[in-house]
């Protein structure tokens, strides 16, 4: 057993093996599907994620890091899994491991009843639905952003159902989705609840061309009108839908962290064959130090955020929220991250501004998650808040 083939500290061994079975399937059948003609701007289409799925589903590493019995991998092995997954744009989308379903699973794993695991979570595990977490509102309604507290969307009760009105704006596939999660406020407070889809009252009335691509139904402008959801669906109870988005928001930040750490790690692969195998000047690139100096500081970036993600896994697999930590994760990796599709580009010239390989589309994909979940001056002011908090506790 070489080094590289012992198990991570804190990694059981079957989790291992599923994280090796998720990399070689991404490598060998899913990169096949990159320039497939059913890609768009707005992401494959459904009969490509289907195709895909499928394909998983046979190799045994469809929604790999949910076992059969129910039971969630801890972080610190979804991180491998994860990460091996986001080896190509079209991994997780094939895995089932993408947002917003891999956070939308884990919060009705933690939130749901058992008659809204059956109905909701179960499709989901199976690969068989896609969902959509309408909280986002639209800036210019002055709605809910990075401050979700300034929601507009409202909710009331009216006998046994939830009447819901509102606007959303950068849902995440909420085109061709079947299950949604829908934010808004009641009374009480922020409340959530399951709804299935398509339904008449959510109204997609446009998918907005945004910096990435690689999601499956783009991010959607929406109208709630008269929503009409029975009191079931409602995700726990009325009021308490902030402390829900919680359970939801660090792990799901980490995810994003561990998902795009496996395509920045790719197009570092595919820089760094180009600078050995091309020829300028009489050599080769990676031997120009220029060149060979910023692949090196791509395998720096790489490890330190490669640490940094089983740092924070290892906190919240401690049963903390990791609300400071995970902030911290986000901010380190999605910076270290697009230093290094920055660099892949610079590497690779014209060809790392063309559609010839991933390098493209990883810089553009890694460069918008500098914002999603977040974007890094909303992480560091709430960072900042708590040293304050921190030093004022200590006087």
């Amino acid at each position: 057993m070489t080094e590289a083939d012992k198990p991570e500290a804190g990694v059981t061994a079957e989790a291992g093996a599923i994280a090796a079975r998720v990399e070689a399937f991404v490598r060998g059948t899913v990169a096949a599907y990159e320039k497939d003609a059913r890609l768009g701007p707005h992401g494959p289409d459904e009969t490509l994620v289907a195709e895909l799925r499928a394909k998983a589903r046979a190799a045994g590493v469809l929604t790999p890091h949910i076992l059969d019995d129910g039971s969630h991998l801890s972080q610190r092995e979804t991180a491998i899994v994860l990460q091996r997954s986001g080896l190509s744009p079209l991994g997780p989308i094939a895995c089932n491991t993408m947002a917003p379903d891999e956070g939308n699973m884990y919060l009705l794993g933690k939130v749901a009843t058992p008659a809204q695991k059956a109905r909701f979570l179960a499709p989901l595990v199976a690969g068989e639905a896609r969902s959509a977490f309408f909280m986002t509102e639209p800036a210019e309604d002055g709605g809910a952003g990075s401050d979700p507290s300034m929601m507009q969307t409202t909710c009331r009760l009216d006998g046994e159902h939830w009447v819901i009105n509102g606007r959303k704006k950068f849902i995440t596939g909420a085109q061709g989705a079947r299950v949604g999660i829908v934010m808004a406020k009641s009374e009480d407070g922020a409340c959530m609840f399951l709804v299935e889809l398509p339904d008449p009252a959510i109204r997609i009335t446009r998918v907005l061309d945004t910096i990435d691509s690689s999601m499956p139904g783009g991010h959607a402008v929406v109208e709630i009108t008269d929503l009409r959801v029975p009191a079931d669906q409602m995700l726990g109870a009325s009021g308490e839908g902030f402390k829900y988005a919680q359970v939801r928001l660090s792990p799901a930040r980490l995810s994003h962290c561990m998902r795009w750490h496996g395509l920045a790690t790719r197009a570092n692969e595919i820089a760094a064959d180009y600078a050995c195998r091309r020829h300028a000047f009489g050599k080769p690139l990676i031997d120009h130090e220029g060149v060979g100096f910023m692949l090196a500081d791509n395998l720096i970036d790489l490890k330190q955020a490669e640490l940094t993600i089983d740092w924070c896994a290892g906190v919240l697999d401690t049963g903390s929220l990791g609300t400071a930590e995970s902030s911290m994760a986000k901010v380190a990796v999605s910076d270290a991250l697009f230093r290094v599709a920055d660099r892949c580009v610079q590497v690779m010239g014209g060809a790392g501004v063309s559609g010839d390989t991933i390098v493209e589309q990883a810089f553009r994909e890694i460069r918008a998650f500098r914002i999603y979940d977040g974007p890094t001056e909303v992480h560091k002011w709430s960072l900042a808040k708590k040293i304050k908090r921190d030093w004022q506790a200590a006087q």
